[in-house]
């Protein structure tokens, strides 16, 4: 939560599998600085569906603005 607060970090990447373990913290990350991006792992393949920022931009688009 220590990174959340600080004014020198615009991105924290966070693998996957890591972010599962703090999901609550993720999630009620709404500030648009510092991003929290969850990139895959060497040991866990990627899933798209427990991505919180790929939710999130779904629901700003319909699904025909999407092809």
């Amino acid at each position: 939560r220590s990174f959340l607060a600080r004014e020198d970090i615009g991105i924290i990447l966070i693998s996957q599998c890591l972010a599962e373990l703090i999901r609550h913290a993720v999630e009620a990350h709404a500030r648009p600085l510092p991003a929290v991006l969850e990139i895959p792992s060497k040991e866990h393949p990627y899933d798209p569906a427990k991505d919180s920022v790929l939710r999130r931009a779904r629901g700003l688009f319909a699904p025909e603005d999407l092809r």
